[in-house]
């Protein structure tokens, strides 16, 4: 029984490094072993310091941070290719007379830009960034909520910003993110934009992910919510397959951006 439990922690010590995780109710069922059986290990093998438990697996130590953590202007450089397009794919999903949310970042400010002038909604955001882009937009109703001026960011936090957003029913969040991870959910760099964002996603109907090719699969300090809460993920058509398998298996809608 002792080499039975020692070839299985090698098993799941050699998955982690091939995979970057472990998922127990999937491996548990390929290897014909009890969710039970793998989870002891993997409590005895993050005893160890070979690992970290997160909820339903298993991480590496060390996650691969993410890119989007640096400042906004630098944040402009990243997949400038890829953020229109999934601006455009955001944009499509709105429909007339709507109230959406959009949030703040780079591929928020292209998802503005991408709006019709035929469209006729309501945004609220709480980035100065999009209600400046939406300023000439005839047909669109902005509702901008102030507060204290995160600069990373450039949205508005604090206790008015999370007052103003309890009392407003959105359709569509779309919400900008620094990290997603199908363990370690969606994430950010800072404790209290987390927390906003969470605010904004249980006051909308569906919360919708703009995700950029170099947050996937990574991890930032602060989680805004598991991937269970979000209703879809916008990426451009050009990740891999086998990247968003594990959040297709989640029952997220994955919608590319061509």
């Amino acid at each position: 029984m002792h080499m039975l439990t020692r070839q299985r922690k090698e098993l799941l010590i050699a998955r982690l490094k091939r995979d970057g995780q472990i998922v127990a109710k999937s491996l548990s069922e390929e290897l014909g072993l009890s969710e039970d059986t793998i989870r002891r290990d993997l409590r005895e093998l993050a005893a160890e310091g070979l690992l970290q438990r997160v909820h339903g697996g298993a991480l590496p130590l060390e996650l691969p941070a993410s890119p989007a953590m640096a400042n906004f202007a630098q944040r402009q450089q990243l997949s400038s290719d890829a953020k229109p397009a999934i601006a455009r794919a955001a944009a499509a999903m709105i429909a007339p007379g709507q109230v959406v949310f959009i949030d703040g970042g780079t591929t928020a400010v292209q998802l503005a830009r991408a709006l019709p002038p035929t469209l006729r909604c309501t945004v609220v955001t709480h980035s100065p960034s999009i209600a400046v882009e939406l300023a000439e937009h005839p047909l669109i109703e902005v509702i901008l909520i102030g507060g204290r001026l995160f600069k990373h960011s450039i949205v508005a936090m604090g206790p008015s910003a999370l007052e103003a957003i309890a009392q407003i029913r959105t359709d569509i969040f779309f919400m900008g993110v620094c990290s997603l991870h199908p363990l370690q959910g969606i994430s950010t760099g800072d404790y209290e934009e987390a927390g906003i964002k969470r605010a904004i996603a249980a006051a909308s109907t569906k919360t919708v992910v703009l995700a950029s090719p170099e947050k996937l699969d990574t991890a930032s300090p602060f989680q805004i919510a598991p991937l269970e809460r979000i209703g879809a993920i916008v990426v451009n058509a050009g990740v891999p397959a086998s990247l968003l398998a594990p959040y297709r298996a989640l029952g997220i809608e994955v919608a590319l951006a061509p």
